[in-house]
């Protein structure tokens, strides 16, 4: 059974979650509606889902294997759908995240994925994404919700984010937006095995202007970088490019502000946002 592009006529995750449930549901002999009110959704939901036309929730997808005894099978196939919706230029970087020991990234305009509330990522794709249905953005808004888990496992990689500046000047999603999306980022830089820094305005130039940057250390202790630019990106494995990238990070990183700065200037941004959101 081949997992391709849905646009080919082939089987893929999503069309096969849908195909698995069908025929679960008639085995058991359940219409819709009786699964329906087995597992507490609407069975639109589950119609839609049936026919490949929306991915389930990871709720719905725990309640299936559940219902169903499969053993995790609908959780499985939602993160395989789930990352085959990942552009190609990214998916091979994303799907090292779970591996690493050690992830490095750099946002020159933007917070990081990993560090991301939904309505901050919700906000980015529909922006972003012209054409996108409201239900293909919050597909994509599960997926990257999905990916932060390997923050929050219990063998977490070290995660070290350099924010530039800009990426907290500018209020996306609004200021309510950002109040969260900020609080979020201190919640997060809590954690012994984060650290969070922001290369302020004040540094002018650096190496990477108008670019992100991600380096993955490998458990192996081999590394892998990506660099990412406007709906392009490059994996990179060479050991002389990765030495060139590495060299850029740290030179971002001597130029931005030590933690506990930076933690003060993002709750001066807080306060900020706060104060517009009240007015």
């Amino acid at each position: 059974m081949e997992l391709n592009n849905e646009d080919d006529g082939r089987a893929t995750p999503r069309t096969v979650l849908g195909r698995r449930l069908r025929r679960l549901r008639e085995a058991a002999d359940l219409s819709q509606r009786a699964l329906a009110d087995k597992v507490g959704y609407p069975h639109t939901y589950l119609s839609r889902v049936e026919r490949g036309e929306q991915l389930p929730s990871q709720a719905l997808a725990e309640d299936l294997d559940t219902h169903f005894a499969t053993d995790g099978l609908f959780t499985e196939l939602l993160s395989m759908a789930q990352d085959a919706s990942i552009p190609d230029y990214g998916r091979a970087i994303v799907e090292r995240e779970g591996t690493a020991a050690r992830i490095q990234v750099f946002g020159s305009s933007l917070v990081p994925g990993l560090l991301q509330t939904e309505d901050y990522a919700r906000a980015l794709f529909r922006a972003s994404l012209c054409g996108e249905s409201e239900q293909g953005v919050e597909e994509r808004v599960a997926t990257r919700m999905r990916r932060q888990q390997v923050l929050t496992r219990e063998d977490a990689p070290l995660y070290w984010a350099i924010l530039d500046e800009a990426a907290l000047k500018r209020p996306i999603g609004g200021p309510e937006g950002m109040c969260r999306q900020i609080r979020h980022t201190l919640a997060v830089a809590r954690s012994p095995h984060v650290v969070v820094q922001v290369l302020p305005f004040s540094q002018a130039e650096h190496p990477m202007l108008g670019g992100s940057l991600s380096l993955l250390t490998l458990r192996n202790g081999a590394t892998i970088g990506y660099v990412e630019s406007f709906f392009s990106g490059e994996q990179v494995e060479a050991p002389g490019k990765i030495l060139e990238l590495t060299h850029m990070f740290d030179l971002a990183r001597a130029k931005a502000l030590p933690e506990s700065e930076t933690l003060d200037l993002l709750r001066s941004y807080l306060r900020e946002y706060e104060d517009e959101d009240d007015s």
